[in-house]
């Protein structure tokens, strides 16, 4: 569609209003695309939560489309995320056509200025710079089909819960992706898995963390399965249909995803099918023919285990 001029005047003046409010919590990342960065904080002297929205404005802003937004807060996720994301989407509808940058930051404040006075005062995850939630070295990540370590309270369920393995984490444009698998038996197990994996504070840091889980009930002959995209639309679906292709049972994968700062479109649903794809094939719960134009599915047979 071709620019309207009266769009590209307005997203310039709303650009450089911003730019002057903001100051030092203004980040231009791509000017020639409009991508730019603004970190909201609950308090400017002593901040306790902080989410960096993120937005890339289209030809069509603010006439005839909203900004392409991402919000990215290590702590932000579930229903927090599913919350603030409904609120910008409504204040878009009810101002269709108008500059809405200002009515976000707003939104996106007062929602930080709750958070700050609920009984939960202070982010399960300590606040970072923006510069360390956006840079991971090859040491950042968890050493590849290792058991996660560290337990939750001592239960007869977690005394069955099988062990973790992480895939080969994928990098591009500095977001970088990484699977982790376990087998399950039971809806349970997959709560407690998340959990377990949780404790460890490069996957709780993750930006987001997409799971799918496929459970076959041999009596019934039927799955029992479900997803999560945690704020990554589409992705925890996009999982879900995979491992359906492929016809693997009793298996959950989660992808986790570090974001970089740079928006990857379409190739971020990519790198998280290849990621889970590749432990699948790695564990022995698919395997892919030569061609790969044929997949062909067994059951993971169990490791042996030698008597301690």
């Amino acid at each position: 569609m071709a620019e309207c001029p009266e769009d590209l005047q307005k997203q310039i003046d709303e650009i450089e209003a911003l730019s002057s409010i903001y100051e030092d919590q203004w980040c231009v990342i791509d000017e020639a695309s409009r991508i730019f960065c603004i970190r909201i904080v609950d308090d400017l002297e002593a901040p306790k939560w902080t989410i960096c929205l993120q937005v890339m404005l289209p030809p069509e802003y603010p006439t005839a489309a909203p900004p392409v937004y991402q919000l990215n807060a290590p702590w932000l996720r579930g229903a927090d995320r599913i919350v603030l994301s409904n609120s910008l989407e409504e204040i878009y509808l009810q101002n269709s056509g108008e500059c809405i940058l200002f009515l976000w930051v707003g939104k996106i404040r007062d929602f930080l200025l709750v958070k700050s006075q609920s009984v939960d005062a202070v982010p399960e995850i300590q606040k970072r710079t923006e510069e360390a939630e956006v840079s991971y070295q090859d040491d950042d990540f968890i050493t590849c089909r290792t058991p996660v370590k560290g337990s939750l309270a001592e239960s007869p369920e977690d005394e069955q819960l099988p062990p973790v393995t992480h895939g080969e984490p994928i990098t591009d444009r500095r977001s970088t992706f990484q699977a982790h698998l376990a087998p399950v038996v039971m809806p349970k197990q997959v709560k407690l898995l998340l959990q377990k994996l949780y404790e460890n504070k490069k996957i709780a840091n993750a930006t987001h963390n997409i799971y799918a889980y496929r459970i076959y009930c041999e009596d019934q002959h039927t799955f029992l399965q479900d997803c999560e995209d945690d704020g990554e639309t589409a992705a925890g679906g996009r999982l879900l249909h995979l491992m359906q292709i492929l016809d693997v049972r009793n298996v959950l994968v989660v992808v986790s995803r570090w974001y970089g700062g740079i928006l990857l479109g379409p190739d971020r649903f990519k790198h998280i099918n290849n990621c889970a794809r590749n432990i699948l094939v790695d564990e022995g719960y698919c395997e892919l023919s030569i061609e790969g134009s044929k997949t062909a599915t067994k059951s993971k047979k169990p490791k042996s285990k030698k008597g301690k």
